[in-house]
């Protein structure tokens, strides 16, 4: 009994020590919900209204009902037209467009008497993935009115081999709806790994950790007991994350919340065991504050949070398999947006509670060594 009363009395000076400490509700609280917000609405890869230059030199009805119907894919917008290949030329290389067409004068007599018609379509580079869109919105145009031409010159009525594609779980192939859930494991990261990462630093910076290690508790009982008050804050948390989830961006839970509870409480012990463990490496504030945003790097760019996985060098996704976000973000993918069973996904909560277990060892035994 009395070491329960220790314990609690631990997890109520923590408690304490918490909600009068406002830098760190601070760091819990606001930056994780501007994260959600601005990434949310930030991250899309459906670019839209591409800034587009004309250089129109046939000008006839063919042309501008070419230029109408790369438009009206809302891919393109023109905003100019040039007069010059070498005004086009100029324009591009302001800045000014990112993407440039340039139709030639006898486009629409070529198009007319069933030959090869050409045009040009200009791409800004510099940008990768607004320039892959423009160049797959223009070429798959350009096809599909040709093939209409084939047809109608052929007295075809359908093309001999067509493909009907069905999305699954995100049929509206929305950004958000794919890393929103992301973006939650990253904003908790944060808001965990920092948070905790002060706690020893607090007590060896104040004098107050010799106190308690005159309770009579063990070195785990008082890892743990500084953990618990993080852990009901962080899932507080996490649930107004959720909330904002399916409330501002309209993406449903089509799995069980039960699972999806489970997997974050694992994912929140795992991220507040890994503070703790750079809490007892770091001297200060601002090597804690330098060692979170280190590890907070790698889950970026590693987890499959923004970039697929496979196609990471064998290097790269050797150090993604150790990483808690990574498995967090396959746990809510697969939860939130394909409503996955608890057999088809068990696999990654299992992972991701060895590495918080291992985490929990790793801040405790380098909590004894320490002192030691």
């Amino acid at each position: 009994m009395r070491l329960i009363h220790t314990f609690v009395a631990v997890v109520y000076k923590e408690f304490i020590t918490v909600l009068r400490d406002r830098t760190t509700l601070f760091f819990m609280f606001f930056p994780p919900l501007i994260q959600i917000i601005a990434f949310g609405f930030a991250l899309d890869n459906d670019v839209k209204h591409m800034r587009t230059i004309i250089l129109d030199e046939d000008r006839s009805s063919d042309s501008r009902a070419f230029v109408d119907a790369l438009v009206s894919t809302n891919t393109f917008r023109v905003v100019g037209e040039a007069t010059s290949v070498s005004g086009l030329a100029s324009a591009m290389r302001a800045g000014d467009a990112l993407v440039g067409i340039q139709i030639p004068p006898d486009f629409s007599r070529r198009l007319r008497a069933g030959g090869n018609a050409q045009l040009q379509v200009l791409i800004d580079g510099s940008n990768s993935t607004p320039a892959l869109q423009a160049m797959n919105t223009a070429m798959g145009l350009a096809f599909r009115q040709s093939l209409g031409i084939l047809l109608r010159q052929t007295g075809r009525d359908a093309i001999p081999l067509e493909v009907r594609p069905q999305v699954l779980y995100n049929p509206s192939l929305k950004s958000p709806n794919f890393f929103v859930p992301g973006v939650i494991g990253m904003a908790l990261q944060i808001a965990t790994v920092f948070s905790t990462a002060l706690a020893l630093v607090r007590e060896r910076e104040r004098g107050t950790l010799e106190q308690l290690l005159t309770c009579p508790i063990s070195r785990w009982g008082l890892m743990l007991g500084k953990i618990v008050p993080y852990l009901l804050i962080a899932l507080l948390m996490a649930t107004s994350l959720y909330v904002i989830m399916v409330g501002v961006f309209g993406i449903p839970i089509a799995g069980s919340m039960s699972g999806l509870a489970v997997a974050t409480f694992v994912y929140v012990f795992a991220l507040l065991s890994l503070g703790l463990l750079v809490s007892t490496m770091a001297e200060n504030h601002m090597q804690a504050f330098q060692m979170t945003m280190v590890l907070m790097l790698p889950s970026i760019f590693f987890s499959g949070f923004i970039f697929p996985r496979d196609t990471m060098p064998a290097i790269f996704y050797a150090i993604s398999t150790i990483l808690p976000a990574t498995y967090f973000i396959e746990l809510v993918r697969a939860i939130i947006l394909r409503g996955a069973h608890f057999s088809e996904y068990s696999h990654h909560l299992i992972i991701l509670s060895g590495l918080g277990m291992l985490l929990f060892t790793a801040c405790s035994a380098r909590f004894r060594r320490t002192l030691g």
